[in-house]
């Protein structure tokens, strides 16, 4: 069950929700910005399958947008749904400021703006995330404690202006910088995708070599970090601990030695690699959208909705034998590779509040039901 986090609903915004409700299909548009990584496509995936379900079918026509990490963009096409009647716009920020302005416009036009995963300061708009700095420092805190408080260590970190990447990254650093046997030898920008961690990888290691660094911390990249350890020669056992997302990859690579799994083939394969996942869960944008026409239809949502933090460790990883959404529910978290064959897919994908998304909506956008 997601976690509310307490606070108040302003007057302005429940008299706005009201003046809203009416009779559906509402004209609901996604704004994306950044989509080049693994994870922006699969959360519009869910954003599509809960719009395409039994139970919002009727009630949403949703359109989708792409503004690239172009606040300018993002803001005139915010502007023109506006001008097209929208009557929410759900939307992953590529700044919490920037979109200010034209987000209060919306909101006095009646139209409900609900962000997803990155955060808006707009008072009037609503944001749906998990704790991202608590992200960050949980991450780091691990991190250390592998490295029994010394080590030098490589961090790649995200798209850079998000409030998730700087929440992320202030938190983490906050939490090496308080140990003085900890080094942040190298630092570069990962963009969350796999292909340009790997690129930024290999210009570090080109200066700074694998028997030099003592381990990783990577917004996204822990996957493909491991997989160049492996092509440098590097036994399994000898992998460097790494901090890191929640890629179905990386947690299949985290299963012990030997594990059977199905469709595996190195370096997606079981390696006892020492991990701890996490993962902004790619079902926020779905749960915006829920929440979205729950404001319209009249019902009274929180401004800050706070997801679970899911955070994996070696001893909690369970792999799906099918990936049902009953099977999710009791508790696996890895999804066999003859299943997901894009090992950067994000395994994170279960919410108990949303029994109408399962693999396939994050998979290929088509809801359970």
């Amino acid at each position: 069950m997601n976690r509310i986090l307490k606070g108040a609903v302003c007057a302005s915004a429940l008299i706005a929700g009201a003046a809203q409700a009416q009779d559906a299909p509402y004209d609901v548009y996604l704004s994306m910005s950044y989509i080049g990584n693994d994870w922006q496509a699969e959360a519009a995936n869910m954003v599509n399958a809960l719009a395409l379900s039994v139970d919002y079918a009727d009630k949403v026509k949703l359109q989708v947008q792409v503004a690239g990490p172009n606040a300018q963009r993002q803001i005139q096409q915010i502007n023109a749904m506006v001008q097209a009647g929208a009557d929410a716009i759900v939307v992953y920020p590529i700044s919490p400021t920037a979109l200010n302005s034209v987000v209060k416009s919306a909101c006095d036009r009646g139209v409900v703006v609900i962000a997803y995963d990155g955060e808006i300061t707009e008072p009037c708009a609503y944001n749906v995330t998990i704790n991202q700095a608590e992200a960050g420092r949980m991450t780091a805190e691990w991190l250390v404690e592998q490295l029994g408080g010394e080590g030098d260590i490589l961090a790649v970190t995200g798209v850079p202006g998000t409030s998730v990447d700087t929440a992320r990254t202030a938190a983490a650093m906050e939490v090496f910088d308080a140990h003085e046997g900890i080094n942040v030898v190298g630092q570069a920008v990962g963009m969350w995708s796999q292909a340009v961690a790997r690129t930024e990888l290999n210009k570090l290691i080109a200066t700074r070599d694998w028997p030099e660094i003592d381990g990783l911390w990577m917004q996204v990249g822990c996957y493909t970090a491991n997989a160049m350890q492996i092509e440098a020669g590097i036994a399994p056992e000898d992998l460097l601990p790494c901090a890191g997302e929640g890629s179905n990859g990386g947690r299949i690579q985290m299963l012990p030695v030997g594990t059977e799994v199905e469709g595996a083939a190195s370096p997606y394969i079981p390696m006892g690699a020492p991990r701890i996942s996490y993962a902004a869960p790619p079902y926020s944008g779905a749960m915006a959208l829920k929440l979205a026409v729950d404001i319209l239809e009249g019902g009274q949502v929180e401004k800050l909705t706070e997801l679970p933090l899911p955070l994996i460790t070696n001893d909690m990883v369970q792999l799906c034998e099918t990936g049902s959404w009953d099977e999710q529910k009791a508790g696996c978290n890895a999804f066999q590779p003859g299943i997901v064959s894009n090992p950067g897919w994000f395994a994170s994908i279960f919410s108990e509040e949303l029994p109408q998304l399962g693999l396939n909506a994050a998979l290929v956008g088509q809801p359970e039901y």
